[in-house]
């Protein structure tokens, strides 16, 4: 055999061995796995549903503990600070990884604090207005907003969320002017937005689709490459002449920095397998959530590039965190 073959041979058995190690010895006792949301949310819900299937698969508990606050903050220090050893992990997503370091001063460094293990999925972003707005499409909403800038506000879930950049992002490239009225949480801006007090949010599709189906509120254009299966009438901006308009609700899993690497590659196959599953495929495309199954080094250059953008888009409009 060659001296590379050879080589080449033992780095990959070397591989094997240290997972089937990992395998025999992790987990053995209940994983912790960190929820930066309060009980009932999108982080909430893609995490007890992991943790049930991570426990199924792996013959262990894994235990959701939610630590809301400080827009995830609180949870990704506890996480950070964590002994690096698999036993605490996090639903790392958009807002901890992406969003509030690109506005903010965080007291965590969302690339060098963490270990990237596997991407879960992501929803897009589904641009809504009001039914007493006079626009069925987005050419028209634009034309509007241009020409009445002081009757197009729109509601976000906070500065510098996903729903406030996005729609920064939009005015931007669309050259119209609306004022963003920022509110606690976006259930409280759908309430506002069907009352009249606001025009127009840009939410995820998982939280607008029950909205738009009601008829609350009128879809105008969803982020993403293509447009969404659940709302097949409903072009993307990409289609309307706007690029750069992938954005998306996305959830994974992190751990602290320093991980064993074994342990991150046992992992990942897991989660990974179970994303291949076509019941856990539809019950996440139920909830609007497509699965985006990534390696760990994928996974950390997505965070790496979604931190990247964001921080452009913020810089671009001026929009500093509180």
């Amino acid at each position: 055999m060659a001296p590379l073959r050879r080589e080449l041979l033992l780095i990959l058995l070397a591989g094997r061995a240290a997972r089937a190690g990992a395998r025999a010895t992790y987990p053995n006792r209940p994983v912790k796995i960190i929820a930066p949301q309060a009980p009932g949310g999108g982080v909430d819900l893609v995490g007890r549903i992991v943790a049930d299937r991570l426990g199924r698969a792996m013959g262990q508990s894994f235990v959701i503990e939610n630590q809301a606050g400080a827009g995830g903050s609180i949870a990704a220090q506890a996480t950070a600070r964590a002994v690096p050893d698999g036993y605490t992990l996090m639903i790392g997503y958009v807002a901890t990884h992406a969003t509030n370091p690109a506005v903010r001063k965080v007291p965590y460094d969302a690339i060098r604090d963490f270990t990237p293990i596997a991407m879960i999925g992501g929803t897009p972003n589904l641009l809504v207005a009001s039914p007493a707005l006079p626009v069925d499409t987005l050419a028209e909403f634009v034309a509007y907003a241009r020409k009445y800038p002081d009757k197009v506000n729109y509601g976000t879930s906070g500065k510098g969320t996903l729903n406030h950049l996005v729609m920064e992002q939009f005015k931007y490239a669309a050259g119209f002017s609306s004022l963003a009225v920022p509110y606690r949480s976006i259930g409280q801006a759908f309430t506002d937005l069907v009352g009249g007090q606001v025009q127009a949010i840009f939410p995820g599709l998982s939280a607008g689709l029950p909205h738009v189906r009601s008829g609350a509120m009128k879809p105008l254009a969803v982020t993403g490459a293509s447009r969404h299966p659940l709302l097949p009438q409903v072009p993307t901006f990409k289609e309307s002449g706007y690029d750069h308009f992938e954005g998306l609700t996305w959830y994974g899993i992190v751990g602290p920095a320093r991980m064993p690497a074994p342990i991150t590659r046992l992992l990942n196959e897991e989660i990974n397998k179970m994303l291949a599953l076509p019941d856990l495929r539809d019950k996440f495309s139920g909830e609007a959530l497509d699965v985006m199954p990534m390696t760990p080094g994928q996974f950390g250059a997505y965070i790496a590039a979604e931190i990247a953008h964001w921080t452009n888009v913020a810089r671009a409009n001026k929009i500093v965190g509180d």
